[in-house]
Parts: structure tokens; sequence; C-alpha cells
């Protein structure tokens, strides 16, 4: 696992395949913060993990008496403990803007791929597919404005977006390359990320071909 570090009073407990683990762990490399990585088979989760998070769920982010267990909340603390690089705009609007581009990732995009990856209605799934790939398709061209997403800098944004489209292969999405060209190569920038490299779980790396 990537982002294992040494001995820390921070402890990240992780699944390797989910994508809401996986956007934590972005910025946990990014920061480089020193922090142990307990990968947990969401099958059979460790036996503190209850008494620590009221949902007994993943991810679950310790740092000494403070317990996180939602991961946009994690991703914003994170960035505001460890200050460098800054992954959010300093000005309250720009702030703001980014915040409201999560959500949206989440409504329209996040949303999606667990129905692909969760749910047992083959009808559900295949619409869920065909709805990210068009949304996708249809949004491609905004990459290529600038290196990031709407953005000169890697922000939490595509903390967010970075690790659906590292799914794509296994969502069984396919882009198609002559309308998503600009989508394609903000893959490739942020795919070749030293940050995203270490965040990656053994499953995660298994994903792609």
């Amino acid at each position: 696992m990537g982002v294992v570090a040494k001995r820390s009073s921070m402890t990240f407990y992780s699944n390797g395949t989910d994508h809401y683990s996986h956007r934590v762990r972005i910025v946990l490399a990014e920061k480089g913060v020193a922090v142990e990585i307990n990968d947990c088979d969401p099958n059979n989760l460790p036996e503190d993990l209850a008494s620590l998070n009221p949902y007994n769920s993943l991810p679950t982010l310790l740092d000494r008496e403070l317990v996180l267990y939602e991961p946009n909340v994690m991703m914003e603390y994170l960035d505001e403990r460890f200050p460098h690089p800054p992954l959010l705009p300093v000005y309250p609007v720009a702030r703001a803007e980014s915040r409201l581009f999560m959500y949206r990732i989440q409504r329209d995009w996040s949303s999606q791929v667990d129905v692909i990856l969760n749910s047992e209605d083959m009808d559900q799934v295949d619409t869920a597919r065909q709805q990210l790939r068009d949304s996708l398709v249809t949004i491609s061209p905004i990459f290529g404005e600038k290196d990031f997403f709407m953005s000169e800098e890697f922000t939490l944004v595509d903390c967010c977006i970075a690790p659906l489209l590292w799914r794509l292969e296994i969502l069984g999405v396919e882009l198609p390359e002559a309308q998503c060209k600009d989508l394609l190569e903000y893959m490739e920038r942020l795919f070749e990320r030293e940050s995203f490299q270490l965040s990656l779980s053994e499953e995660e790396r298994e994903m792609r071909d």
C-alpha cells in the first residue's frame, strides 16, 4: 500500500477497492501525511471500528481523539490540518464553487458508479452505465480548458474525480477517443501524478491493464 508511512498518531481505515476511500488516500499522499493505513475487508471489519464509528463503516479516519467517517469531511480536515500544498482555493467564492463541484460529482457521477458496482438490477446498472458515459462525453471539452478541473491547480475536486475515472474499465464504461480527447488527456495527467500512484492499493493497481 503506497501511502503507508512511519509511525503516526493518525490511522486510516480504508477499503482498497472503494472509490471513497481512494479519494482520501490521494489527499493523504498529496500532503505527504505520516499515516498508518489499515486496509480492511468490508465483510470482516476490525472489532475496534464499531467502537470508533457509530456506522461501523469505511472509510474512517482516526487522528488522536478525533474520528471522522465521511470522506469529504476527511478531505477538508486534512487540507486544513496540513495546509501545504493547499487543495482548496483561498477565496470564499472559489472555495464554495469547489464544494459545489464536489457535490455535483457525488450527485451526477459517484451515485451512478455506486449503482453499477452494487445494484443487482441489471436494467438499473445498464441505465447508470449509459448515463455516466453520456455525462462524461458531454463534459469532456471542459477538461481541455485548464490543466485540472476548472482550475490551474490540483484540488480536492480532482481527488474526487480521479478514483472514478481510474475505475471506468471495471465499470464497463468505454470513452470514444474522438469525442473525449480532452478528458483522456486529463486522465493521463492525473494518473501520472506521484501522489496518485502512491495512493493506489494493490487491488486498485489490478483494475487497469
